[in-house]
């Protein structure tokens, strides 16, 4: 009887691999434009796509400070000019700087404290400096 069990799965676990495959998502890299409040990768040859995401995500890439970076971004294509970049808790936004892939971090001098989005410290209320780290254990 475990034998026709383990065989009636076998086709579901075959048929999923695509979906799963297909979930797993991208990357993309290019030049952070931002216009008129939105944000764009220009992806060579001239192509702009659409940038879009979670708010804390689309905080970063709203900073000016970003303005021109060459960004790398995970997550997934929506269409072929828009891009859904990953929620920001799993960290799929980096510079690429000097030959190395950093990973977007913001500090607080006064408080000791860093935070993945632009902003205010929430402790001192003073504006956040970007911090570009290699590791987030540096």
């Amino acid at each position: 009887m475990k034998a026709v069990g383990r065989r009636a799965f076998l086709p579901v676990v075959i048929l999923l691999i695509p979906a799963l495959a297909a979930s797993a998502g991208g990357s993309l890299r290019g030049k952070l434009r931002q216009r008129e409040g939105k944000a764009f990768l220009e992806a060579g040859a001239g192509s702009m796509v659409a940038l879009e995401g979670d708010e804390p995500t689309t905080g970063v890439l709203k900073d000016e400070r970003l303005a021109g970076a060459d960004l790398e971004v995970i997550g997934e294509a929506a269409a072929p000019d828009r891009f859904v970049v990953g929620p920001i808790h799993t960290k799929a936004m980096f510079v690429h700087k000097h030959g190395k892939r950093l990973l977007i971090t913001y500090w607080c001098e006064v408080c000791s404290i860093r935070t993945y989005t632009p902003g205010k410290c929430w402790c001192c209320q003073q504006e956040t400096q970007l911090d570009l780290r290699e590791s987030i254990d540096q």
